[in-house]
């Protein structure tokens, strides 16, 4: 039965891909899982067990090969034309050609905003991941921490209730991926209600982030896992030092260990 409060139902998901050999790949068994609106959800596993996969069938990327899966109460094809969510992928995927604040604006200029709404938007958002002195800046001017949260302010344009992150900070170094966690939150936080979906492969990032991290097995990837993080809120810097942070990163780090050997 499909939880009523959730924005998100997954029910028996499975994906199975068809190898260029031949031979199929089982990506996904038996996903069962429901997300409620205005949680931070991330998903974390060793490479290859599905997580992006998962992510791509919820957003009508790629479908399923058996058992079904609820987006604001519709299959994901409707809540996909219905713009319910906003994707953001691992490279920024901007527009060289066009201005940062053209880049923003491109979702709404697709939907048919009127020209005046979709600048002040566009501005809006700029203003929201702190470029909006960027405005008329080119991507390939922007360092690719700057380059990823135009990339967010684009997926939030025409504001969804869902946002999909697919490990868009991997790339990045340390202490951007940092910075970028912190700002991450602030947005969350400024867009009330707003449900995220964040796959990672850093434990820390998981945590940091996060109000329940979802832990899967190797491939096939199922659901080994869901680790509630009870973490306070507001997070910053100082979150990191404190005792329960690094009882939750062990307790994710043990998960992960059964996961494979299980």
């Amino acid at each position: 039965m499909i939880g009523l409060s959730a924005i998100i139902s997954v029910r028996n998901l499975s994906k199975i891909f068809k190898g260029t050999d031949g031979q199929q790949v089982h990506a996904l068994a038996d996903i069962n899982l429901d997300i409620a609106p205005g949680e931070f959800v991330s998903f974390i596993g060793p490479s290859g067990c599905g997580k992006s996969t998962l992510l791509r069938v919820i957003a009508d990327l790629t479908d399923a090969t058996s058992g079904t899966v609820t987006v604001n109460g519709k299959t994901p094809a409707q809540a996909r034309k219905d713009r319910d969510y906003g994707f953001v992928f691992q490279s920024a995927t901007l527009y060289d050609w066009r201005t940062v604040l053209k880049n923003v604006q491109l979702p709404l200029e697709i939907m048919r905003y009127p020209r005046e709404k979709r600048e002040q938007r566009a501005r809006e958002m700029l203003q929201l991941v702190e470029l909006g002195d960027f405005a008329s800046k080119y991507p390939w001017q922007l360092s690719g921490g700057m380059q990823q949260r135009v990339s967010i302010a684009r997926a939030l344009a025409f504001e969804p209730q869902i946002l999909l992150m697919d490990e868009p900070f991997g790339a990045l170094d340390e202490m951007t991926r940092e910075r970028m966690n912190n700002e991450l939150l602030n947005i969350w936080r400024a867009m009330k209600n707003m449900t995220v979906l964040f796959v990672t492969h850093s434990i820390s990032e998981a945590v940091y982030l996060s109000t329940r991290i979802v832990v899967m097995s190797p491939r096939p990837g199922r659901v080994s896992e869901i680790i509630d993080v009870d973490l306070p809120h507001p997070r910053g810097p100082e979150t990191r030092e404190l005792d329960d942070f690094f009882r939750l990163t062990g307790q994710v780090r043990h998960a992960l260990r059964e996961g494979v050997h299980g």
